[in-house]
């Protein structure tokens, strides 16, 4: 920050714009900032024990009863809106969502998914976040805040229940990242929405600047696709070697899989 309240820009790019920034994908300073903030990972500011600092991202996932999403294109969906908001304009110092998506940072980065249809999804979207739509299956990513202090319009939507049969997508497009998921997991659509979500905020992070723009002008297309054992063991050896553009997520074990497994792995095929 300089002396003012005019926030600036990482790597001396100047001043943030004054007022509030009106939202849409960042630029400039901005971008530099949702970027670097993402390459610095968590703080782990979090005490477990301590609920007043225990922080959480609601996603909610339209699952309509009449005519279900398939199961890739949903976590697509899931992975399109985590990006954005993360480089949103209004996450950044300056930006109306900058303190609790910030306080969140510093957090452990949890992320919580719900489920709603008709009114109930009509109601989450009058809630702050981004939505994002792949082939006809909608998921909205909401500014994160404390976990026990949810909006109500999403804290009444049921958090189980999002199981939808595994579908057959077919090899990721060339040049696309890919979250990968490790199949033998057999986590919940909700469980793997979350893991998604973190990991293409590691793949952000995997970005150079210069690589990131041509993802936002290519409108930030992310695949997600199921590893088999041979294929995740390929992955699994990537992410020991360092290999570049390549960045696992290791689960607290909260929910339904043990501490410690890798539950996706980011790949940058561009």
């Amino acid at each position: 920050m300089t002396d003012g309240s005019v926030p600036e820009g990482p790597g001396g790019d100047g001043p943030l714009p004054d007022g509030p920034l009106p939202g849409g994908l960042a630029t400039g300073a901005a971008l530099d900032w949702c970027h670097s903030r993402l390459r610095a990972g968590s703080a782990g500011a979090e005490d477990p024990d301590d609920r007043a600092t225990v922080r959480s991202m609601p996603i909610v996932l339209h699952l309509p009863k009449a005519d279900p999403p398939g199961r890739t294109p949903l976590l697509e969906a899931v992975a399109g809106a985590v990006a954005a908001l993360c480089l949103d304009e209004r996450v950044a110092p300056g930006g109306r969502w900058h303190e609790a998506y910030a306080a969140w940072l510093d957090a452990r980065m949890r992320k919580i998914a719900r489920r709603a249809r008709g009114a109930q999804w009509r109601t989450a979207l009058e809630v702050d976040g981004v939505t994002r739509e792949v082939d006809g299956c909608a998921a909205r990513a909401f500014v994160p805040g404390p976990v026990d202090d949810v909006d109500p319009r999403l804290g009444r939507l049921q958090i189980g229940g999002t199981d939808l049969a595994r579908d057959d997508p077919g090899p990721p497009p060339p040049g696309v990242p890919v979250v990968w998921v490790d199949r033998t997991l057999e986590m919940s659509v909700g469980k793997a929405a979350a893991q998604v979500g973190h990991g293409v905020m590691v793949l952000i992070a995997e970005m150079d600047r210069d690589r990131l723009e041509r993802w936002i002008d290519d409108g930030l297309r992310v695949a997600v696709r199921e590893a088999d054992p041979a294929r995740w063991q390929e992955l699994s050896t990537a992410v020991s070697a360092r290999a570049p553009g390549v960045a696992a997520v290791v689960d607290a074990g909260y929910t339904e899989v043990a501490p410690g497994s890798l539950t996706v792995i980011a790949v940058d095929q561009g």
